[in-house]
């Protein structure tokens, strides 16, 4: 019996812990750093595959709403001027409820598809499918 529980208190340990809000989807806060007039965002590929989505949609549209122009150095995302990170992260909130959390259900168990010329967000949770821009 004392084995069951020491193996029971390891599993405990290893189960991923809810946040105290009770949300299992926190979004990513960016890491990064300027160099001379640049911004480097170190995660940028860790942030899109945490939020499942292609780096190339996310990347195209961190970089209209933030009005820089940049691009892909390996892992990285280079942004051409200084944006402080607060904004970087509104930007990336902004980004889940529009392309990641489900309009119905707020769950962020969603898949981007493209029908015809139109891309929607397919809920895999309650089967919600809504139009994007």
């Amino acid at each position: 019996m004392q084995n069951y529980e020491k193996l029971l208190e390891e599993a405990y340990k290893k189960v991923r812990q809810v946040s105290a809000s009770g949300e299992r989807f926190v979004i990513p806060k960016v890491e990064g750093h300027f160099e001379g007039k640049k911004t480097i965002i170190t995660n940028f590929y860790q942030i899109a595959s945490y939020l499942r989505r292609k780096p190339e949609h996310f990347q195209k549209f961190l970089l209209k709403e933030l009005a820089a122009s940049g691009q892909k150095e390996g892992d990285r995302l280079v942004l051409n001027m200084k944006v402080p990170s607060s904004k970087i992260n509104q930007k990336i909130e902004e980004y889940v409820n529009e392309f990641v959390l489900c309009k119905e259900c707020k769950k962020p168990d969603t898949e981007q598809i493209k029908d015809g010329r139109v891309n929607f967000i397919n809920c895999l949770a309650c089967g919600a499918k809504h139009p994007t821009r």
